[in-house]
């Protein structure tokens, strides 16, 4: 029988004198919620306890505990000691916000200066819409899009860039481009070429993002379920941190996203965002990507995605909150107030 231990995330101002910083971050955590699976794979509650019990009730809560507390390795340079932005950049004419906006390398360009300015630590450059629908583009194609946006092996990036491809052979030209992370939808299952070009990405000092999805774009929504989708989620991104062990990627290089949004309905996304911080015990970076997407427009009754940025600040704020130390956003400069408001009401003086 498999245990999960979720810690419950607090403020900086601990309940008590035995809380523990939670990936030697912003957060912290005195107690831990004990899950198993019920006889038809969903999660049971067996207890809430403090976790310095269940250190001594639970002997598998031992490694857990220790990846809990340690700090997350930097990005290429960039600490995971606040949250992060992720700028988000789509040199698509299809993706379902802003497709079309950005295909333009002029346009793109004038669009990633500006994310800098409003505070983006990370520009994450897609070339391939993955909405749901989405028909997919050749490598071909994608890296036709890409290519003309990033400065190339002799001029510096003007950030840290990230790669949004399921494509092996975009990836590792991205890399030669000056990318340093490689983030992928497909968990690196998309590509067989993908495990290689990833332990580049880690040799070279960068990361790997392993996203979380059910079924390929094109058919990802039309019925995605699951025994129980936050430990179906735990599971299969525990399983693919294994498998890049296994070959040679460290699992310090690795970033981990639950995948809001691909392949689950609205209470799929619902169950995610509750209980994220369960992810924090594998031991690798969190990455949220829920800007703008159609959850928001479910909940807060809004059919335009571009009208989802109030929805999208919470739904940050709440990622925030859990600890998660990566959020992928449309907005930056929204985010990043609402993430210094947040930081200030937290702060005692």
């Amino acid at each position: 029988m498999t245990l999960y231990f979720r810690p419950l995330p607090c403020g900086a101002e601990s309940p008590g004198p035995e809380s523990h910083p939670l990936a030697g971050g912003w957060r912290r955590f005195a107690w831990v919620e004990v899950l198993e699976r019920g006889p038809e794979g969903a999660r049971q509650r067996r207890e809430i306890l403090p976790a310095s019990l269940a250190r001594r009730r639970y002997a598998d809560f031992a490694p857990v505990f220790a990846r809990l507390t340690a700090p997350r390795a930097a990005l290429s340079g960039l600490k995971l000691d606040r949250p992060r932005i992720m700028g988000i950049l789509n040199l698509t004419p299809d993706s379902f916000s802003d497709g079309g906006e950005h295909d333009a390398p002029q346009a793109a360009q004038a669009r990633m200066a500006r994310m800098i300015v409003e505070g983006a630590d990370i520009l994450d450059l897609g070339a391939e819409s993955t909405r749901p629908g989405a028909a997919p583009v050749s490598p071909e194609a994608e890296w036709s899009r890409l290519a003309p946006v990033l400065p190339g092996p002799d001029s510096p990036p003007p950030a840290l860039l990230s790669a949004d491809t399921r494509n092996a052979a975009v990836a590792g030209l991205a890399l030669e481009a000056g990318a340093r992370i490689f983030n992928d939808v497909s968990a690196l299952t998309h590509d067989p070429n993908s495990l290689a070009v990833a332990a580049d990405y880690a040799r070279a000092g960068g990361a790997v993002c392993l996203m979380h999805a059910q079924g390929e774009p094109q058919k990802m929504q039309q019925d995605p379920h699951y025994a129980d989708p936050l430990l179906d989620v735990c599971d299969h991104l525990a399983e693919r941190v294994a498998v890049c062990e296994a070959a040679g990627i460290p699992r310090e290089a690795l970033i981990l996203d639950p995948g809001i949004g691909f392949g689950k309905t609205l209470e799929h996304n619902l169950a995610l965002l509750r209980g994220l911080s369960l992810l924090h015990g594998l031991g690798c970076p969190i990455l949220l990507g829920v800007s703008r997407k159609s959850f928001i427009g479910a909940l807060g009754g809004e059919t335009a995605p571009k009208a989802r940025v109030p929805g999208s600040l919470a739904a940050a704020l709440h990622g925030a909150s859990q600890g998660a130390q990566i959020l992928r956003v449309h907005d930056v400069a929204e985010t990043r107030q609402a993430l210094k408001v947040q930081t200030a009401l937290e702060i005692s003086l």
